[in-house]
């Protein structure tokens, strides 16, 4: 037990340097450098901590943007510095893998709010020396992506050979495309939507009110108080956990089978395997994650409509682009399903857009993107392996 205790102790200790000191790379951005937000304000000074895979080459022609999901980060392809685990995309990304490291220069940023080293509510806020809580402006899908071209500008980087990302990072990569398009060459958008749908900000609601119930939440000054809403964040990870697979997948993993006892207990505790799935899923989601992020992520989300400032024309927002796009859903996707990447599309076709669209057959769910999916790595392979190959990208030896 006393072992256990280190180690969570530990793990909680590395969790909170992250927050400011992240062992990753990190642009710093000072008072003469605001961060100008959709709410009609500014921070400075702020910072976004990110991750570099392969070189960038002689004319900075190679770089790709990975943009995470909701509770990614910019650990995408090494081992994470809390969890000790792998990156969330090393099925994807690396040496010969579809996003080719040996041929790419890859760039993945913890997204504004976010609690990995970039600026968000657990950050110091420089103007009160006590950390933002909810201080920090609420941000939007636009200002993560408006810190993003600011590191790229750091970078040295005029045009990003590609953006690629799934789910929130797949709102990212639209955005990216809709207000930078002479700097993004290739962008693939992957089980996502232009905009937040009713039923999703619904099931974001009711994790934001299991944060904000829990007592330790403290009118989010917690960390203030040393204390934090582990409770209310492990529920809202359970909710959201529920939506990021399919009814298919849970039955054939769990079904009806109970957990480590031969017969029911006409109590409370985790009778069947998948309450204990989801307990699990929460309490080590609190380990990695703080609960005021979990807030502003979620509503960054659900602040998503690209067609808004174009008179609800989704069509307007890619009007004259030149970037090639290729959208991929998944047929068991019910959080972005089929049908809001072929409102994508469509908008694509109507502006003649150079787009194609993968629909892949799989009964697991909207965390397909980050599985082993063979159809998905055909594709995003596929398609940058052509789109280096027009961009005059050279290829690892020498030859496609």
């Amino acid at each position: 037990m006393t072992f256990e205790r280190d180690k969570d102790q530990a793990a909680d200790l590395q969790r909170q340097r992250e927050i400011d000191h992240p062992s990753s790379a990190v642009a710093l951005f000072g008072t003469d450098e605001p961060l100008h937000l959709d709410a009609g304000t500014a921070i400075a000074p702020w910072q976004i901590a990110y991750q570099t895979y392969g070189t960038l080459n002689a004319d900075k022609s190679n770089a790709i943007l990975l943009c995470h999901a909701l509770t990614g980060d910019q650990h995408a392809a090494n081992v994470h510095p809390v969890t000790g685990k792998p990156g969330w995309w090393t099925t994807l990304v690396g040496p010969g893998r579809p996003v080719d490291t040996d041929r790419f220069f890859v760039i993945c940023a913890n997204v504004l709010g976010g609690c990995m080293g970039t600026t968000g509510p657990a950050s110091l806020n420089p103007q009160t020396g006590r950390v933002y809580g909810l201080d920090l402006p609420v941000v939007t899908i636009a200002d993560m992506v408006r810190s993003q071209a600011m590191l790229v500008d750091r970078l040295g980087i005029d045009t990003l050979f590609a953006v690629v990302g799934g789910s929130m990072g797949g709102m990212q990569v639209l955005q990216w495309a809709a207000s930078r398009p002479e700097r993004v060459f290739a962008a693939v958008p992957i089980a996502t939507g232009a905009r937040h749908s009713s039923q999703n900000i619904a099931f974001h609601e009711v994790g934001r009110q299991a944060i904000m119930a829990d007592p330790d939440w403290r009118s989010g000054r917690y960390l203030d108080a040393g204390t934090r809403p582990s409770k209310g964040l492990s529920v809202a990870r359970m909710a959201a956990h529920i939506t990021y697979m399919s009814e298919q997948a849970l039955h054939r993993k769990f079904g009806r089978n109970l957990q480590d006892r031969p017969t029911l207990t006409f109590g409370f505790d985790a009778d069947f395997q998948i309450e204990s799935y989801l307990r699990h899923q929460g309490l080590s989601f609190v380990d990695r994650f703080d609960a005021n992020s979990y807030l502003y992520v979620t509503r960054a989300m659900d602040y998503f409509d690209l067609s808004a400032d174009h008179d609800g024309v989704l069509a307007r927002a890619f009007q004259g682009t030149k970037t090639r796009f290729c959208v991929v859903s998944f047929t068991s996707d019910w959080l972005f399903p089929t049908r809001e990447s072929r409102i994508v599309v469509h908008a694509l076709n109507a502006v003649a857009a150079n787009v194609s669209f993968v629909e892949v057959e799989t009964d697991r769910g909207h965390d397909s993107f980050l599985l082993d999916e063979p159809e998905l790595f055909r594709t995003v392979r596929g398609f940058l392996s052509g789109a280096a190959r027009a961009r005059g990208i050279a290829p690892p030896g020498g030859s496609d």
